[in-house]
C-alpha cells in the first residue's frame, strides 16, 4: 500500500494549498523560471524549500549524499549531478547557485571516520571519496569541531569544483551567475553563509531575522 501519511499529505494539499495556489501551479505547468540553484543534501532534515520558505518553482533543486559537485568531465556512464547543473544553468539560465551543506552530514562523517561500506557495491564510498580534496582544508581532524570544519570545507570545495564548469566559469566571469556556499544547522536553525573572499562562515542574521553587524558576525573558517 502507498504510505499513508503520503495519503493523508496529499489530501490536506488538495484541500488546502492547491486551490489557493491553483493559478501558480496552472503557470508552472506550461514553464519554470526560478533564479536559484540549490545543491543540497538529500538528507531529509535538509529541506531547502523549508529552509528558505519557497513555494514551487522558486527554486531548482539537486539533492544528493553530502551536498557535493563533482569536478567537470565527459569520462564515465552516468552523471546526474553534472547534468542537473547544465540543465539549471544553460537551459533555465539561473542567476544565482548555492551549495548548502550542514550539520551531523552523514556522508562527511563516513568520510572522515573511514566508514566500513555500507553495502558490497559500497556507492556511498566511492561517491564521499569526493571528499579527500577537502580534507586539506579542513585542518587538524584530532580538534573537537573537525567535522564541521570539514562540511564547511566541502562547501568550499564543491564552489572550486563548479568553476571547472566551462559554462558556469564563463557566466561567473560575465557577471551573470553567482556562486554562493551556506551551512545549515540542524539542531540550532542557523544560517551560515561564506565569504567568498576569506572563506570564512558567519551567520548573516540573528535569531530574529536581523542583519548582523560586520562585528558581531563570527568567523567559522
Amino acid at each position: 500500500m502507498f504510505p499513508t501519511a503520503l495519503t493523508d499529505g496529499y489530501r490536506s494539499f488538495l484541500s488546502g494549498r492547491f486551490p489557493t495556489e491553483r493559478k501558480r501551479f496552472a503557470e508552472l505547468a506550461t514553464a519554470q523560471e526560478p533564479e536559484t540553484l540549490v545543491i543540497s543534501c538529500c538528507d531529509s532534515r535538509v529541506a531547502p524549500e523549508a529552509i528558505f520558505d519557497v513555494g514551487p518553482g522558486e527554486l531548482f533543486v539537486i539533492r544528493n549524499v553530502a551536498a557535493i559537485v563533482p569536478i567537470y568531465e565527459t569520462g564515465g556512464d552516468y552523471h546526474g549531478t553534472s547534468a542537473a547543473i547544465e540543465f539549471a544553468v544553460q537551459g533555465l539560465e539561473v542567476k544565482n547557485i548555492v551549495v548548502l551543506g550542514h550539520a551531523s552530514c552523514g556522508g562527511i562523517k563516513a568520510y572522515a571516520n573511514k566508514a566500513k561500506p555500507l553495502s558490497k557495491g559500497n556507492f556511498i564510498g566511492k561517491w564521499v571519496s569526493l571528499v579527500e580534496p577537502a580534507e586539506a582544508k579542513a585542518g587538524d581532524s584530532r580538534a573537537p569541531e573537525y567535522l564541521t570544519r570539514l562540511e564547511h570545507a566541502m562547501v568550499s570545495q564543491s564552489l572550486e569544483n563548479l568553476m571547472t564548469f566551462p559554462f558556469i566559469k564563463e557566466r561567473v566571469e560575465a557577471g551573470t551567475l553567482k556562486l554562493h556556499g551556506a551551512h545549515f544547522g540542524v539542531a540550532t536553525g542557523d544560517l551560515l553563509v561564506r565569504n567568498p573572499e576569506t572563506g570564512d562562515f558567519a551567520q548573516a542574521v540573528d535569531r530574529s531575522g536581523e542583519p548582523l553587524r560586520p562585528s558581531a558576525m563570527m568567523s567559522c573558517s
